[in-house]
């Protein structure tokens, strides 16, 4: 897969900065979703990078901090559990993709804007990709940022609460995850929206 060719279609059209856009996050029970918006420069090169989820745990670590290191802006937004109840997470995915170009914006402004899968509405020029993160670089990137992110505070969450297992499923509904739930009950955090832990919230309320 030739990862660079839809910036070196823009780079063609004399557009400079392109910003690649990516979010993860919509599918666990617990924490914020999370978006990452990086500008690589042209002459960027990263053997193996691709979709985050197809790279494994040690090697995004790996990646990431190659990619904030060499990348020329990066930004994250975060949407918190709470409002994605509220807002639901599809809105909650576009606004974190929001917050995280807004971020990068304040460093440098895209010129245009690539975007794995969603359409955003926004006052610079974009393409949404479907599956954009194994398509292009910087959409792969900001893939990478937003995963490792993300998983970096499940980690701190695994760290106060060990009896989940976060560090394993990283908030994901695993077998493992439903069975702690059941067992120990929701702690802050938790989308209350989602299906299983809204059973389990009508269960104990019962």
């Amino acid at each position: 897969m030739d990862l660079w060719k839809y910036e070196r279609e823009l780079y063609k059209q004399g557009i400079k900065y392109i910003a690649g856009v990516d979010e993860v996050g919509r599918g666990p029970l617990i924490g914020p979703v999370v978006a990452a918006c990086c500008i690589l420069p042209n002459n960027f090169v990263l053997e193996g990078l691709t979709d985050s989820k197809k790279i494994s745990e040690k090697k995004r670590e790996e990646f990431y901090e190659y990619i904030i290191n060499n990348c020329l802006a990066y930004g994250i937004g975060k949407i918190s559990p709470k409002e994605i109840d509220k807002i639901n997470i599809y809105e909650a995915s576009k606004k974190a993709m929001h917050k995280a170009i807004k971020e990068v914006s304040k460093k440098i402004k895209p010129n245009h804007v690539l975007i794995d899968a969603i359409k955003l509405e926004l006052n610079i020029p974009s393409t949404a990709i479907v599956k954009g993160d194994s398509k292009s670089i910087s959409i792969a990137a900001a893939s990478v940022v937003a995963k490792v992110t993300r998983d970096r505070m499940m980690l701190k969450l695994d760290k106060k609460y060990p009896e989940y297992g976060f560090g394993k499923h990283k908030g994901y509904p695993t077998k493992q995850h439903i069975a702690a739930i059941n067992k120990y009950g929701l702690i802050e955090g938790y989308r209350t929206t989602y299906g299983p832990v809204k059973i389990i919230k009508i269960e104990r309320a019962d």
